[in-house]
């Protein structure tokens, strides 16, 4: 991964953030080696320029929702409005107009097929200027979540990762029942999407809990897996400058292997298994569209059980993995 406008420190420090989103300053300045004034103002600095955000995330698969890839084809004239649209909905997020501009994509979580088929069978279909909609049960993940692109970037040694990992808890996802969200583990989380590093007290009165037992319930939900850190950065910050998302077919004797070499590729934000026509669906992010070619044709072209391969190319992120704020708009990390 190239940086642009940024400089190492700032990448060292979104990186230690992906691995622990609520690390303290003074652990992360121990382990990059700078003062915690240093890491306090560079955070500082990237936050209120919009150039990063710390996001509280749930996880789906762990709170037993299921994730839905919908493909939305829509008259020009109306493409950012449903975007916009899909956006403001709670239950969506990385919300894309993609190619011309006629085709949005956005991924949807409902906790019963019941609310899958209110946004996929009667909503969407419904609205006069969708012409056609295309739904992609997310079924594995290769590639994504607590596992941001940043930490392929290799800017923390593998030292670094593990004195900034040792701290956080291990999230164990057994084959348990999902836990339960209570109404206020969900004004937590609310608060936390907002902002991943809101402070214990701030957390305190959202919850109507003590500190000590908001600090316990966050290690709670980080430990079943229910809770995980995310960064949201602004791609070109970071040298990202064209970022597609790639539909495609294998076949699915060697569906999982072909998975798990696409997730390695340091270009792969994120990859996960579909069902539908392609059953491997992933989010590529190059330098430009010349490293792109040369990623289709070296990286992706070496992949032998590829048969079929569809390349559509984000032309604007309308939502990222956190709340939607209309104005001003947010680029998110794809």
């Amino acid at each position: 991964m190239k940086t642009d406008s940024r400089d190492g420190l700032d990448l060292r420090l979104v990186h230690a953030l992906q691995l622990d989103g609520r690390a303290p300053f003074s652990r992360i300045a121990d382990v990059l080696g700078v003062s915690d004034q240093t890491i306090a103002r560079r955070y500082t600095r990237l936050r209120t320029s919009g150039a990063i955000k710390v996001l509280g995330l749930t996880d789906p698969g762990v709170l037993g929702e299921t994730v839905w890839l919908v493909r939305v084809q829509c008259t020009p004239d109306a493409a950012t409005a449903v975007a916009e649209a899909l956006a403001r909905r709670a239950d969506t997020s990385w919300v894309s107009m993609l190619s011309g501009g006629t085709e949005i994509a956005a991924v949807t979580r409902v906790a019963s097929d019941r609310d899958s088929e209110a946004l996929l069978l009667e909503k969407l279909p419904r609205t006069p200027q969708v012409t056609g909609v295309a739904a992609h049960c997310l079924i594995h993940e290769y590639f994504g979540g607590a596992q941001g692109l940043v930490n392929k970037s290799e800017s923390l040694t593998p030292d670094q990762v593990e004195r900034l990992t040792a701290y956080e808890p291990a999230a164990d996802r057994g084959t348990g029942p999902a836990p339960s969200l209570s109404a206020a583990d969900e004004r937590l989380c609310a608060a936390l999407a907002r902002d991943g590093r809101a402070p214990l007290a701030e957390l305190s009165t959202v919850t109507g809990w003590s500190q000590s037992t908001v600090r316990r319930r966050l290690a709670e939900l980080r430990s079943q897996g229910a809770l995980f850190f995310d960064v949201d950065y602004a791609p070109r910050t970071f040298g990202h400058g064209t970022h597609v998302t790639l539909m495609l077919s294998v076949s699915p004797a060697a569906l999982h292997e072909t998975g798990e070499a696409l997730a390695r590729h340091p270009e792969i934000a994120f990859a996960c298994a579909i069902t539908g026509p392609y059953n491997l669906m992933a989010v590529a992010i190059c330098a430009d569209v010349k490293a792109l070619y040369t990623y289709l044709t070296s990286s992706i072209a070496s992949l032998s059980a590829v048969q079929r391969m569809e390349t559509s190319p984000v032309i604007r992120q309308v939502k990222a993995a956190g709340p939607y704020f209309a104005a001003p708009r947010r680029r998110g990390r794809p």
